[in-house]
């Protein structure tokens, strides 16, 4: 049966005049509309405010819980099951859709034997339950007692509802460049760097590999070089709440440090787990004092790269290789300067529900980009097992050929005063020089947070480690110790190359971290975060700490940042201390200026810092966002370096597209007559069975948004992404295993264009690639008068065509959407061939150019 659509104001006029309810046996005569019975069709069905039977796509809510939009049959009420609403219709409810619904079927030996594709009367099958429908929403509402809901969790998904997604390849793409000259030493210097993201989806599998290419070049050397990140098959294994990861991955971090391995691993998934039974890639943070080079490594490989104005900086989307483990930070100054920090950062104390088991079990080799390390073969296995009393036991072992290590751990949950879990830790290691020790590790974590004063202790760590412990990772290495270059340049940090620092002589003692925030109300907010690593047989301890305040008040927002950084085989700490303000232009400028008042995305800002050393930098400059969407960003800096009385300054532009998001930008310090071009591009390619998408950059987990023939339809919620030609679009970046709705602009359409819905809701699997389908109708708008026998036809008539239906108003005019250039219309308006007719038409050549056409046509017999 077609979906109905309901446009006309004359039968939206006699609806309403029939629901109106003076007593309670009041019906409106349809005789009234006309003279002539026979220029009315039978609406019977429309007494009392009745609806017509057929589908609707309806909001589905389960006591006052949202479940669903889908399409479900209504069917008329029997005499003796009356509807709960003035619909007069009754919703078709299966056996099957009930329980996915989340109703306990089982529990009814009737609903039980009924076979599972069977409509049921949901108020007569359990007693005390009932529907209405509420058709000006199109929202059905299910009232089922509790007794008969299966036992679920608030905002549990039942896994019948998740969308593994379609087949297709997917490619990933980042590219950045940099090209640099310095008239002074009469040098030059290039660098690229490109990040290749490939995968493919078939039914639940996902095949994904991560390449990187670097290219520098510079004062009569250069370097190329290719790395290979990683490769990895994966797919959910549902029943068991898992992720199953064949190839380059790394383990969990809860009990073990996270590594890197190529081998098989199965872990819990608490994605898989509704919200409200669920329990962290880093926000690394720094301050460059020039238009600087940030290049974060994680176990060797170089995961991220950007470019950075003077002052604080903050890096949130980062695509880390492991779970957990330091990040290496390098910040390269315009002067060729290096500052070079670890960024270490770890889970709260890992707690978990009464019940609930969280486990991993992993099988390979140690990975690692470095080759001054080795590859052994290894085991691991963890579990943390969720005890009354708000108690968390956990623990592992890792099994080696030259390492055995086993941890035990509790954790519990001290109410009022937050959250502990200590562990232990024991180690039989062999180190490269043939060295055997045993040793052991006490961990301590703990997680408080103070909702009354704003204060969030996200954690607090302390571990003491034994002399004769080691971990796995350390063992790996085939030298007793690394090297760190002596040589330094003016401000105490390292060479500009990137040194791996390790001595398995002084392994490490004791280590204490932490991470607090505070919210200061109206003004603001304060964050701390440090650690502190002593090492065995050395005084050398590595430290670093990061301080800063912010606020924002009537959109001026402000930030105030402190960095402290010390790390072994440096001459001196490196300190820094930078500020910033912004303030929104339409304070001043809004008035009569309609873009600043619909946008207010025009910024001046102030940026300033010093390195401790007495060099200052300060920025001042305009920033903010152009075009309709806000999809082009944009920035325009001068600054000022006080020591060598010079000057700098940057323009640079992003702008974010369909097809993908293109960066550019120019600097120079009249120091030296430095100068520095840079730019970059990135997005993605779908290839589906439909045909090829271009894309933003791609997420782990995406939606394909089809909708044929609506081009150029903006796609709510997501700046710069329109359809293509065809009516495509990706959407990246969803949230697994939960409802995302992906919602289009109707008011973008194409005149040629209709939708039944401008909503769809999807629940992808982790890594899936899900379609959201749009019903749209491609073809001419037209407004026939339909006459039968020279006479209108009937009020209320039903006319279908091979695509949609409508309801014929006054005077027999009815609107259609979508209808070909040529094709047949059926119309209906009671039973028996004396009420039935058809006619065939022809549109003008130019008739899907227009908003709307009208035609004439004679129904026949």
């Amino acid at each position: 049966m077609p979906r109905l659509k309901y446009k006309l104001a004359p039968l939206a006029i006699y609806i309403a005049m029939g629901s109106i309810h003076c007593y309670a046996e009041n019906v409106f005569n349809p005789a009234f509309l006309s003279d002539d019975p026979s220029a009315v069709a039978d609406l019977s069905h429309f007494d009392e405010g009745g609806q017509a039977p057929g589908i609707y796509r309806v909001d589905v809510w389960v006591n006052e819980e949202f479940i669903t939009t889908k399409d479900i049959q209504f069917i008329s009420a029997k005499n003796d099951e009356q509807s709960n609403d003035d619909t007069g219709l009754e919703p078709c409810l299966t056996v099957k859709t009930l329980g996915v619904f989340g109703v306990n079927t089982t529990a009814k030996p009737d609903l039980a034997a009924t076979a599972p594709d069977t409509c049921v009367h949901l108020a007569s099958a359990i007693e005390g339950a009932m529907t209405q429908f509420d058709f000006d929403q199109q929202r059905l509402d299910l009232s089922v007692p509790q007794a008969m809901m299966s036992t679920t969790a608030r905002g549990y998904i039942p896994p019948a509802q998740w969308d593994e997604g379609i087949n297709a390849l997917l490619f990933n793409y980042n590219f950045s460049g940099a090209n640099s000259s310095d008239r002074e030493n009469d040098s030059a210097s290039n660098t690229y760097f490109l990040g290749l993201n490939s995968g493919f989806n078939l039914g639940p599998w996902r095949l994904r590999d991560y390449s990187t290419w670097s290219y520098s070049s510079g004062q009569r050397r250069q370097n190329s070089q290719w790395n290979h990140i990683n490769t990895y098959l994966e797919r959910a294994i549902i029943p068991l709440k898992s992720e199953l990861t064949i190839g380059d991955s790394s383990t969990p971090s809860e009990v073990f440090d996270s590594i890197s391995f190529r081998g098989i691993q199965i872990a819990s998934d608490d994605n898989m787990l509704p919200d409200s039974l669920r329990g962290f890639a880093p926000t690394v943070r720094g301050i460059a004092k020039s238009h600087a080079q940030v290049t974060v490594r994680q176990n060797g490989y170089i995961i991220y790269q950007t470019y950075v104005s003077p002052g604080a900086f903050e890096i949130k989307d980062l695509f880390p290789t492991s779970s957990s483990g330091d990040l290496v930070v390098e910040v390269k100054e315009s002067d060729g300067s290096v500052n070079i920090y670890r960024e270490p950062y770890s889970t709260v104390p890992i707690l978990q529900r009464e019940g609930r088991i969280k486990y991993s079990a992993t099988a390979g080799t140690f990975r690692s980009n470095n080759d001054q390390q080795d590859n052994p073969g290894f085991a691991q296995s963890t579990v943390i097992w969720g005890l009354p009393k708000g108690l968390t036991a956990y623990g592992g072992g890792q099994f080696a050929n030259r390492y055995k290590a086993a941890v035990l751990g509790l954790g519990l949950n001290i109410g009022r005063f937050g959250a502990v879990s200590m562990d232990v830790t024991g180690a039989d290691s062999e180190l490269v020089d043939g060295t055997k020790h045993v040793g052991s590790s006490l961990r301590f974590l703990y997680a408080k947070s103070l909702g009354a004063l704003g204060t969030n202790f996200q954690l607090l760590g302390y571990r003491y480690s034994t002399q004769g412990f080691y971990t796995l990772e350390e063992t790996t290495w085939n030298n007793m110790s690394g090297y760190v270059s002596d040589e330094t340049i003016n401000d105490g940090t390292a060479k500009p190359e990137y040194i791996s620092a390790y001595n398995l002589y002084n392994n490490k003692r004791d280590k204490f971290q932490v991470n607090i925030s505070q919210q200061l109300g109206a003004v603001g907010s304060l964050y701390l975060s440090g650690s502190r690593q002593s090492y065995w047989n050395t005084n050398k301890a590595s430290m670093l700490l990061q301080t800063g305040y912010s606020g924002n008040v009537l959109g001026v927002s402000w930030n105030l940042n402190y960095s402290y950084n010390k790390m072994p085989g440096l001459a001196h700490a490196d300190n820094r201390i930078a500020m910033s303000v912004s303030v929104p232009l339409s304070l001043w400028f809004s008035q009569g200026n309609d873009a600043l008042q619909r946008n207010n995305s025009a910024y001046a800002s102030y940026s300033a810092s010093n390195d401790m050393h007495g060099h200052t930098t300060q920025s001042a400059g305009i920033n903010g966002t152009l075009l309709e969407d806000n999809n082009l960003n944009y920035s325009v800096q001068q600054g000022y370096q006080n020591q060598n009385s010079s000057a700098n300054g940057s323009v640079s532009a992003d702008y974010a597209s369909s097809w993908g998001n293109v960066n550019g930008g120019y600097n120079y310090s009249d120091n030296g007559n430095y100068q520095q071009v840079n730019y970059g591009l990135s997005g993605g390619v779908v290839i589906h069975d439909q045909g090829i998408t271009l894309s933003q950059p791609l997420g782990q987990t995406n939606v394909l948004i089809a909708a044929p023939g609506a081009r150029n339809v903006k796609v709510e919620d997501v700046s710069g992404l329109k359809t293509d030609w065809r009516g495509y679009a990706v959407v990246p970046y969803a949230t697994t295993y939960r409802r995302n709705k992906m919602a289009l602009d109707t008011t973008s359409m194409p005149d040629n264009v209709d939708m039944v819905d401008s909503v769809v809701s999807v629940v992808p699997t982790r890594g899936a690639l899900v379609r959201a389908s749009f019903d749209t109708q491609v073809g001419a708008r037209v407004l026939i008068n339909l006459t039968h026998q020279g006479k209108p036809v009937p009020f209320g008539a039903m006319v279908s065509s091979a695509d949609n239906s409508s309801i014929v108003g006054d005077d027999g005019q009815v609107y259609l959407s979508g209808l070909k250039p040529k094709g047949s219309l059926t119309v209906k308006w009671g039973d028996g061939a004396m009420r039935t007719c058809s006619v065939d038409y022809t549109l003008p050549d130019d008739a899907e150019t227009k908003p709307i056409n009208t035609l004439t046509r004679e129904c026949k017999s």
